[in-house]
């Protein structure tokens, strides 16, 4: 089981916290792998998503996955992605997230990544000016409002089949009826164990579902027209208004970064 893909550089440098940038094609993906600090994915520019064994987080632009030290993950590219992540030591900070989650990132902490980025992990501090940006930056993490971007997934193999059938398919209109006499199991059954392992019902986390292949499809450029139609919903009004109950406003608000409509 491979532990991390970092540089030595990055693993054992002086500094709490670290950052690096990197370019990746649409498609890419890393293997399964950790780190051993705690790393924040960030772009400034694209969509990925992360997947650990419990589950997908969507990261568009404006939003970062914090992923704790030492957690498996696969991360996938899903446009072209200029990514700037950060590598924080486990015990740089009181307060740090403790599991993953996406995070929303504020202009201010935009601004020290890429200023972070411009700092080699083992180059020394003479002015300390890169301590100040690390306390900035950790000050930053610890107060990061979480956004639900999560979509669970079930260990049942049962409500796997079904999960991975309507990953596929996310306009799929079939309830768990449907999908209940296909896996040889009762609709009761199924509701009962969805429940307890995602922590959602069935039609919550099918439209989990499809707020996170939107998102993906949203930061590639669809229409939202499109987008809507091909995810099952009945007009673009219908989705915009699942989008705004769902993340607090709009899909144009959203990914102009601008946060919750008044």
């Amino acid at each position: 089981m491979p532990r991390s893909t970092d540089p030595a550089d990055y693993q054992h440098s002086p500094h709490r916290v670290t950052a690096m940038a990197k370019e990746f094609a649409d498609g890419a993906a890393t293997p399964r792998h950790c780190h051993e600090r705690a790393q924040l994915i960030y772009a400034i520019a694209g969509v990925m998503q992360v997947t650990t064994d419990d589950g997908t987080w969507v990261v568009p632009t404006h939003r970062a996955v914090w992923v704790p030290a030492g957690e498996m993950h696969v991360t996938r590219h899903r446009t072209p992605v200029s990514m700037r992540t950060l590598y924080v030591a486990r015990d740089a900070a009181p307060g740090l997230p403790r599991r993953c989650g996406v995070v929303e990132v504020l202009p201010l902490l935009r601004e020290l990544i890429l200023a972070a980025t411009e700092q080699a992990p083992d180059a020394p501090d003479p002015t300390g000016r890169y301590r100040l940006l690390e306390q900035l930056i950790l000050h930053e993490l610890a107060t990061l409002p979480a956004i639900p971007l999560h979509l669970p997934l079930p260990r049942d193999r049962r409500l796997a089949a079904i999960c991975d059938a309507l990953r596929q398919a996310p306009d799929s209109a079939e309830t768990l009826d449907d999908w209940a006499d296909r896996v040889g199991a009762s609709r009761r059954t199924l509701a009962r164990h969805f429940q307890a392992e995602t922590g959602m019902s069935f039609g919550a986390w099918r439209q989990q579902l499809r707020l996170i292949e939107a998102l993906t499809r949203l930061a590639a450029g669809q229409p939202v027209t499109v987008v809507a139609q091909d995810l099952g919903y009945d007009s673009p009004s219908a989705f915009t208004a699942m989008f705004r109950r769902a993340l607090g406003c709009t899909p144009s608000r959203y990914f102009a970064g601008s946060g919750e409509e008044g």
